[in-house]
C-alpha cells in the first residue's frame, strides 16, 4: 500500500512532523533544475507538505504549486507553509488536473515536478476515513471527501464479477473469486458500513496457511481504495500531463509504493525517453531523438539505514528522467 510519511498534526508540533521518503534523493535529483531564478516545481501530491517546504527551504528563487485532492491535507499545508505564502500556489484538484491548474496560474512550462504517490498517512491513521484493515471504521476511503464514491457503495452495489475484477486487477489478490462471492452473500442480510465488517467476512473464508503470510484484508483494502480514487486511471493521466509541462532542462521524479503504479511509471517515462525512429534507419534523424532522459536504472529503493529509521519507506520505488528537447 502506498504511503507517503508525515506525522499527524494534533499529536506532534508542526515541525516534528517526520521527514518524507527519500527527501534528500528527491533534493538532489531535482536541484540542477530548480536551482535556476524563476524555476517552479510542481508537487502533484503536497500532503502535509514535508517535501513541499524542504524545497522551498533549500531554494529561495522557487515558486511551488502544490497539489491535492485532499481538503484537510491542503488547510495543514497552508499553514506549514505559511511562511513562504509568496511563492506558493495550492490547488485543490487530483493530480491529473496539473495542465488545467498551471493554465490557470498562467504557468506554461515548469522547471520541476514531484510525485510521491499513494495514500498519506494524515489518510491512513485518521480511523474515520477508512483505510485501514487494521482499525474498524466507516467503509469510506475517500481521498477527496467531496467526492461521491466510497467504499461502502462499491460493496453495496458492484455485482461479484465486478469486485472479483477489481480485486484481481487492483489487489493482484489470488482469492479474488472467493472473496467476492463471500461480499456478495454475506450483503443479501446485512450491509457493509463498517470496516471491522468486511475483514470479518474475509477472514472467515481465507485458508489459515494464507492468513499465516500476512492480514487477508490487505490486498482486497487496497483494490477498494485504488478503485473509489480512480488511483491507476488517473496516473495513467497525470505523468504524460506533468511531463508535457516540463521544460527543456526541467526534472521529473516519481516515488511508487506498490508494482501497480510503478509499473504505469516505468511504462510512461521509458516511452518518453525512447526513440521515435522507425526501425531499420541507419541514422536517427533529430526530429526522432528522445524527448527525455532516464537519470537513473532502473528503480531506485530506500536505503537500509531510511528502512530502519523509517518504515514506511521500505516499499518505495524511486524513477526520475529529464526532458533533453521539445518536439518539433
Amino acid at each position: 500500500m502506498g504511503i507517503r510519511t508525515h506525522g499527524l498534526p494534533g499529536t506532534m508540533a508542526m515541525n516534528d512532523i517526520h521527514t518524507p521518503v527519500l527527501l534528500e534523493r528527491a533534493i538532489e535529483l531535482l536541484a540542477p533544475a530548480l536551482d535556476k531564478p524563476g524555476a517552479v516545481l510542481v508537487d502533484a501530491t503536497l500532503g502535509m507538505a514535508g517535501h513541499a517546504e524542504a524545497f522551498l527551504a533549500r531554494f529561495p528563487g522557487l515558486t511551488l504549486v502544490g497539489l491535492d485532492r485532499d481538503l484537510e491535507a491542503l488547510a495543514i499545508a497552508q499553514e506549514r507553509l505559511a511562511p513562504f505564502s509568496d511563492r506558493i500556489h495550492l490547488v485543490h484538484t487530483v493530480y491529473d488536473g496539473i495542465g488545467d491548474a498551471l493554465d490557470r496560474l498562467g504557468i506554461p512550462e515548469v522547471a520541476g515536478v514531484l510525485f510521491d504517490l499513494g495514500v498519506s498517512s494524515l489518510q491512513l491513521d485518521r480511523v474515520e476515513r477508512g483505510f485501514s484493515y487494521s482499525k474498524d471504521a466507516p467503509l469510506d476511503m475517500r481521498m477527496d471527501n467531496t467526492s461521491d464514491l466510497t467504499a461502502e457503495q462499491i460493496l453495496a452495489e458492484y455485482s461479484e464479477h465486478e469486485l472479483k475484477r477489481i480485486f484481481q486487477e487492483y489487489g493482484e489478490e489470488k482469492l479474488a473469486a472467493r472473496y467476492a462471492q463471500a461480499i456478495v452473500a454475506a450483503r443479501q442480510t446485512t450491509p457493509f458500513v463498517r470496516s471491522a465488517q468486511l475483514v470479518d467476512v474475509i477472514t472467515a473464508v481465507t485458508p489459515v496457511v494464507v492468513q499465516r503470510a500476512g492480514h487477508p484484508a490487505k490486498r482486497v483494502f487496497q483494490a477498494l481504495r485504488i478503485e473509489v480514487n480512480q488511483e491507476l486511471a488517473v496516473l495513467e493521466r497525470a505523468v504524460p500531463a506533468a511531463l508535457d509541462a516540463v521544460a527543456v532542462g526541467g526534472r521529473i521524479v516519481v516515488m511508487a509504493y506498490q508494482s501497480l503504479e510503478d509499473r504505469i511509471v516505468k511504462r510512461l517515462l521509458a516511452a518518453a525517453s525512447s526513440s521515435s525512429a522507425p526501425a531499420g534507419l541507419p541514422v536517427e534523424l533529430p526530429e526522432h531523438k528522445p524527448l527525455f532522459k532516464l537519470l537513473i536504472r532502473g528503480a531506485e529503493l530506500a536505503s537500509d539505514e531510511e528502512k530502519a529509521r523509517n518504515p514506511r519507506a521500505t516499499p518505495v520505488r524511486l524513477r526520475a528522467a529529464e526532458r533533453l528537447r521539445r518536439a518539433a
